[in-house]
């Protein structure tokens, strides 16, 4: 009579525990379910558009980052508009961008006027020529001869006997801007052809046996040949560490003193943080750290 009371106590006791046990994994998942809905709620909220626009070159490096922040934020459409970073630093001064895109500093001229810019990635500029050449590597001062007309045949650095045609940018472009300033041959260039794109640059040269050009490292294909500068190579690496000396930033141009709406600066905090370092470097340009 006692073992029946006795296993009847231990049965009880193991019902109770059972019961007190769900009872405990239910509210967990109960307030697991309260927080998942408070967050897709939070996430929701933030509605609306983002008007970027302006240099070609963050093409790829926007496109990842807009595409990341959607999926994240499902009502906010952020647009891109490939004008050039001209266009872009105009777009923000006027107010017909949410945020300007280019790769240049911006000017003296351009600060004093109100515009302000936030850094969120660099980039190398490749010296890049046709695959048929055979010229691997040039000096900054070799460079700066060939894009100003000091050097007008290739022999004169080491390839075939060949007049030398250079393929750039357009006026505005920020490309163009950084290549210039940092070689030294601002109004100097001696180009044949001055086109709207990095694309368009990168289709010339891979079209001409004696064309060379630049471009943005982060579009550089096999359709082409990027030389190294002082014998450096262009990458993630020597971006980063400055060894690679043609460089230069890409940034958001905003209008200081002028509030940006709701969604417009949720995607430029995302598009600045260190969460998105691998995304930059995916699409080919060079995170800040």
């Amino acid at each position: 009579m006692k073992l029946k009371r006795l296993f009847a106590l231990f049965t009880a006791c193991a019902l109770a525990a059972s019961l007190t046990a769900c009872g405990s994994s239910d509210d967990t998942q109960a307030a697991d379910n309260t927080q998942d809905a408070a967050q897709t709620e939070e996430t929701s909220e933030l509605s609306g558009s983002v008007a970027t626009g302006g240099s070609t070159s963050v093409e790829a490096v926007i496109g990842a980052l807009s595409e990341s922040f959607m999926e994240l934020n499902p009502d906010v459409d952020v647009t891109y508009d490939p004008t050039g970073s001209g266009a872009g630093i105009t777009g923000a001064a006027d107010g017909t961008l949410d945020l300007g895109l280019s790769s240049r500093d911006l000017k003296d001229e351009e600060i004093a006027e109100g515009l302000t810019s936030t850094t969120f990635a660099l980039d190398g500029i490749a010296i890049i020529v046709n695959n048929e050449n055979p010229v691997a590597d040039l000096s900054l001062e070799q460079i700066k001869g060939l894009a100003d007309g000091t050097i007008t045949n290739w022999s004169e650095v080491g390839g075939n006997d060949a007049p030398v045609v250079l393929i750039g940018r357009e006026a505005g472009s920020g490309t163009r801007d950084g290549f210039e300033s940092i070689v030294g041959v601002e109004d100097a260039c001696k180009y044949e052809q001055e086109l709207t794109s990095t694309g368009a640059v990168i289709a010339g040269v891979a079209a001409n046996p004696n064309a060379f050009g630049y471009a943005s490292l982060s579009a550089v294909d096999d359709t082409i040949k990027a030389v190294t500068v002082d014998g450096v190579a262009a990458s993630e690496e020597t971006v980063q560490d400055g060894t690679y000396k043609i460089q230069r930033p890409f940034i958001f141009v905003t209008k200081e003193g002028e509030e940006l709406s709701e969604p417009a600066q949720a995607f430029l905090d995302y598009a600045t943080s260190a969460e998105v370092a691998d995304l930059i470097a995916d699409a080919g340009a060079v995170p800040l750290q």
